[in-house]
C-alpha cells in the first residue's frame, strides 16, 4: 500500500478565527482523531504537500510527522470552499494496531467478460467501497473478478470475495457493475 508523508506544524488554538489565521498564511487548518477515541490533535499542512493524498482515486496510507513523532493514518474527510474548491479542512483517523477501523477502498475489476465481447456494454454502478478492518489487513483497493460475466449479468455486494479480516459494510444486494445488452443485439433476436 503506498505510503504518502506529511510533515505538519502543531497548531496551539482552536476555533473558526484561529483556523481562518492558518489559512491566512497559506496552511491548510486539519485534526487528527483516534482510532477507538482519546485525544484530538490539531495540526496544520502545505497545501503542496498533501495535493498527491487529495486528488487521486487511490486509497493511500498516511504518515504525519507531528512534534518528532510519526502518526499512520488514513485520510476521512476533506472540507472543500464552496466557491474557489480548495481544501479548508482535512481529518485524519490515527490508525491503532488492533483497533477496528471503517475505510471507503476503491473498487477495481479484473478481467475480460465475455459479454463486452459479444457486444455488451459493461457498466459500473460503484466506485468505492466501505470496509471495515484492522490496520494490520487494510486494503488499498477491493479487486472483482468480471471474466464469468455474460451479456445482462450483474455482479452484487455479495458476489465479492474478499481476505480473511475484512468485512464489506455495504448492502449486499446492491449491484456493483451489469453488461448491458445493446438495441442492436436485442432486436436481431
Amino acid at each position: 500500500m503506498e505510503t504518502i508523508a506529511l510533515k505538519a506544524q502543531p497548531k496551539a488554538e482552536s476555533g473558526k478565527q484561529a483556523a481562518k489565521k492558518v489559512r491566512h498564511e497559506g496552511l491548510t487548518p486539519a485534526i487528527m482523531y483516534k482510532s477507538g477515541g482519546g485525544e484530538a490533535v490539531q495540526f496544520s499542512l502545505q497545501a503542496a504537500d498533501f495535493r498527491h493524498l487529495v486528488y487521486t482515486p487511490k486509497f493511500k496510507l498516511v504518515e504525519i510527522e507531528l512534534n518528532g513523532a510519526k502518526h499512520k493514518c488514513i485520510l476521512k474527510d476533506i472540507q472543500f470552499h464552496p466557491v474557489t474548491e480548495t481544501v479548508v479542512h482535512l481529518d485524519f483517523l490515527e490508525l491503532v494496531p488492533g483497533v477496528k477501523v471503517k475505510a471507503a477502498v476503491p473498487l477495481r475489476f479484473r478481467g475480460t467478460a465475455p459479454g463486452v465481447r459479444a457486444g455488451g456494454k459493461f457498466l459500473t454502478t460503484l466506485r468505492k467501497i466501505n470496509i471495515t478492518t484492522t490496520p494490520e489487513k487494510l486494503v488499498d483497493s477491493v479487486v472483482v473478478d468480471i471474466s464469468n460475466m455474460n451479456l445482462a449479468d450483474t455482479i452484487r455486494v455479495r458476489d465479492i470475495d474478499l481476505q480473511e479480516g475484512v468485512l464489506i459494510t455495504n448492502n449486499s444486494a446492491i449491484p456493483i457493475a451489469s453488461i448491458e445488452v445493446p438495441r442492436a443485439l436485442k432486436t436481431s433476436n
